[in-house]
């Protein structure tokens, strides 16, 4: 069936199933038995786009997802893989329940690409780093544990190159953040510290930098380079610089303008680099915007 534009996945779940609570309308969500034009959607909060299709497949076993393709892996060795991550899927598990993560499905595609070359499976992962679920782009994980305790110590003296690419709303400008991020700035969200009084002990340092691209209508195109790898950093200083991501759902509250409409945050790590943890050698990769990043882009070209 067709829905209107702009509700959440679940939200019409409920209005499918009347007398729903809101929890099994996203258990029914992140479970598989939600389709959108013929394809699982596991985000709730996802919003419809108009002309979209829903469908409820409550029997029989849920469809789940797919290990990643051969060609999402760009980086494979003994020590690290780099993986693209598609938007809406979590990079790691946030409960027992949630088992289609990144790294649950690089899992199994290391261990089926290493099973046909001959090379003894090792499918362990360690998690070194996550995006959000609504973030693509790439990410490392550690295949042992020296491997992970390196690697993280890069990412912890941020010694590790992190460049994203952005859709903002309005005429963003090229800054350099650098901030105290608290989980409540006062009104439930998470933000910047406004200084005043003492620094706050949950109080964590964010520093971003911000480069334009290119203008588009209503809207810019920027990179941003990040110093650390706070939760929401991007999100938080673009909008609290007075330009939201096209595409978000949180950080919006002191946006005043129209919403660009966007399938999902139009968020990507295009580029990572860090020092191989057992080589030494340096290794960077980029990785280019997936289709639904280009197609909002190309939209918004003046």
């Amino acid at each position: 069936m067709k829905e209107p534009a702009g509700q959440t996945l679940a939200a019409l779940v409920r209005e499918m199933l009347p007398g729903t609570s809101w929890s099994r309308a996203r258990d029914l969500c992140s479970s598989g038995r939600v389709l959108v034009n013929g394809e699982v959607e596991t985000d709730p909060a996802r919003r419809m786009a108009a002309g979209e299709g829903i469908e409820l497949r409550l029997a029989g076993p849920a469809r789940r997802q797919e290990p990643v393709p051969r060609e999402a892996i760009v980086h494979l060795d003994a020590d690290v893989v780099v993986v693209r991550k598609p938007a809406g899927l979590l990079t790691v598990p946030f409960t027992r329940d949630d088992r289609d993560t990144l790294l649950a499905l690089t899992r199994v595609a290391v261990r089926r690409l290493e099973a046909a070359k001959g090379t003894p499976p090792n499918p362990t992962l360690r998690a070194v780093q996550r995006l959000d679920k609504e973030t693509s782009g790439l990410v490392v994980f550690a295949r042992n544990v020296k491997a992970q305790r390196v690697l993280q110590e890069q990412f912890g003296e941020h010694d590790v190159t992190r460049r994203y690419l952005a859709i903002v709303h309005g005429a963003a400008k090229d800054a350099s953040y650098d901030t105290l991020l608290v989980p409540d700035r006062g009104d439930g969200l998470r933000g910047s510290w406004n200084g005043r009084g003492e620094p706050p002990a949950a109080g964590k340092q964010a520093a971003t930098h911000v480069k334009v691209e290119k203008r588009l209508a209503g809207a810019t195109l920027v990179s941003c380079e990040l110093e650390t790898g706070r939760q929401h950093q991007i999100r938080i200083h673009l909008a609290e610089a007075g330009n939201p991501l096209v595409g978000e759902t949180v950080y919006i509250r002191d946006w005043r303008g129209p919403l660009l409409p966007a399938p999902r945050l139009m968020l990507h790590a295009a580029v990572l680099g860090f020092v191989h943890p057992r080589s030494g050698r340096p290794l960077q990769f980029e990785d280019p915007p997936p289709p639904d990043f280009a197609a909002v882009l190309e939209r918004l070209l003046r």
